[in-house]
């Protein structure tokens, strides 16, 4: 009697085990994946879904994979926090405050927005509310701020981030984090520009003639530097020759996605990444469009929400979509640069 209780309690453990493993193995899912050129397919199965991971966030942002840990951190820009999801262990807090350590209120988007990891293996942050790049080590802590001024005058609220493989960054500056956006008082630079921060340490003006530019990458060769602009009115993603001296030739327009934003789909043009073939996912109008290096437009990744922002993780096919109030997953069928 004794022996069966405990082969029959032995089964129920085992079945209880193998229950929560698949618990936590199992999404939701929502939206969609919107076809409009044969080659998408090359980049996304047919039964591809998106998975909700985690939700409840005011506004997610700047997701950016740590292959070492294996884990994923992004920014929630109003709650001025860095979080961290494992597949195993779930959603914890990775860093507070993230953007903005000052003590009086300070508008609705204080914290990090675009996170970056850089050649160091460090955490780059775009800080909204202390407007600056910073970086600070994955453990043990301690910022270090890499840039908060051009010609001696603050930065509006620096948005998003890229690495070249020469070491400088470039980095965008619209001023969504400041409390009264373009019109606040504290307010010291006029333009929002596009800069470039030299491994010596000296900021330059790069681009200074868009009117809201945000999320931003290269191509594979580092030959052009994608830059979204999220005006509604000129929703375009630009493409700027990148020259020897690590400035950035005419730009041209890439894609124009104004007419998707005045035909109401949710989302403007955001984050940025680019798979090792050249092929650009861009967050924007209707969720995450993605382009051949012709600029053709492949097809969409529609999670039915505003997309902020992507990135490739775990060996590279997995990319990671920070979509409003929702952090999701797709696998494809390409990889990330960088994997």
């Amino acid at each position: 009697m004794q022996k069966t209780l405990f082969i029959s309690c032995l089964i129920f453990l085992t079945l209880l085990q193998t229950t929560t493993l698949i618990a936590q193995n199992s999404f939701p899912t929502l939206g969609k994946i919107v076809r409009n050129d044969a080659r998408l397919d090359a980049l996304l199965a047919q039964d591809a879904r998106i998975e909700v991971l985690s939700s409840g966030f005011v506004w997610a942002e700047g997701p950016v994979w740590v292959k070492e840990g294996n884990y994923l951190l992004f920014s929630d820009v109003p709650k001025n926090t860095i979080y961290k999801w494992q597949e195993k262990e779930g959603l914890s807090v990775f860093l507070y405050p993230s953007g903005y350590t000052g003590y009086a209120s300070y508008g609705s988007e204080p914290g990090s927005n675009g996170l970056f990891l850089n050649q160091k293996g460090e955490l780059v942050a775009c800080e909204h509310g202390d407007r600056r790049v910073s970086s600070m080590p994955l453990e043990g802590g301690g910022k270090r701020t890499l840039a908060d001024n051009f010609a001696g005058k603050r930065f509006n609220s620096p948005n998003d981030l890229v690495q070249k493989s020469d070491g400088s960054y470039y980095f965008t500056d619209p001023p969504y984090g400041l409390p009264q956006q373009a019109n606040d008082p504290l307010r010291e630079i006029a333009i929002q520009g596009v800069y470039r921060l030299a491994p010596d340490g000296k900021v330059s003006l790069v681009v200074g003639d868009l009117s809201r530019p945000n999320g931003l990458a290269f191509s594979p060769d580092e030959k052009i530097l994608y830059v979204a602009q999220s005006d509604p009115n000129l929703a375009v993603i630009m493409a700027y020759p990148v020259q020897a001296d690590g400035s950035l030739g005419k730009g041209r327009v890439f894609f124009d996605c104004t007419d998707w934003v005045k035909k109401g789909l949710p989302g403007l043009p955001d984050g940025l990444r680019v798979d090792k073939k050249g092929n650009l996912f861009a967050t924007g109008p209707g969720g995450v469009n993605i382009f051949a290096p012709d600029g053709t437009w492949l097809g969409r990744i529609d999670t039915g929400e505003a997309v902020a922002n992507c990135s490739f993780g775990n060996d590279g096919s997995v990319l990671y979509i920070t979509a409003d109030m929702y952090l999701c997953r797709i696998r494809t069928k390409t990889q990330g640069v960088g994997f």
